[in-house]
């Protein structure tokens, strides 16, 4: 893992909230250690790449640059992608580990394939959930892409928002198809 330290994050510009400083500090110390103790699982706690995408921070005055931690953030799920993936592959067999790779991404197609509207369960009438146009049309894209048409890049897809509305799509079945994707693309690097 690239030296990565509390100085090299920038505040956030003034009147805009940044990433808790305290707790940006405390994860990275954490991830290195763990990065750092990749092969023997640090005790049981393993650095993954689900657990660097999970990570989220306080918002506050004062705070780190969120552009600039994201993307350190980033780099590191890049550089631990790699390790998971040499590991897999050690333990399966490449043709093992491509064959799931393809599963998944076959899987994520599926879901994509749903019709317009129907891709995922949606929220009550009294509820937010993501905008359903706005999902639709980034999964449009995901297909396009899993199909080998348009290319995405791991930032747009680790970076894509959606707006909440009432009668959205569930958040946490489209943050798992997203996070499949991201599997996925890290796994063909």
């Amino acid at each position: 893992m690239g030296a990565v330290s509390a100085s090299a994050f920038p505040k956030a510009p003034k009147g805009q909230l940044g990433y808790d400083r305290d707790e940006v500090d405390r994860a990275l110390r954490v991830a290195r250690q763990r990065y750092d103790n990749f092969d023997n699982g640090s005790g049981g706690k393993r650095l993954t790449t689900s657990s660097i995408r999970l990570t989220a921070f306080t918002m506050r005055k004062g705070g780190y640059s969120a552009p600039h931690v994201d993307a350190a953030l980033e780099r590191l799920e890049d550089a631990v992608a790699v390790r998971e993936r040499e590991e897999r592959i050690e333990r399966l067999g490449r043709d093992e580990y491509l064959k799931q790779t393809k599963a998944t991404a076959r899987a994520v197609l599926k879901r994509l394939r749903r019709p317009d509207g129907e891709k995922f369960d949606r929220v009550s009438v009294l509820q937010r959930g993501y905008d359903v146009k706005e999902v639709d049309g980034f999964a449009a894209q995901l297909e396009q892409f899993l199909r080998g048409g348009t290319p995405l890049s791991l930032r747009e897809v680790r970076g894509v928002a959606f707006t909440p509305r009432r009668r959205g799509y569930q958040e946490a079945q489209v943050d798992l198809v997203i996070d499949a994707v991201v599997d996925v693309m890290l796994a063909i690097r």
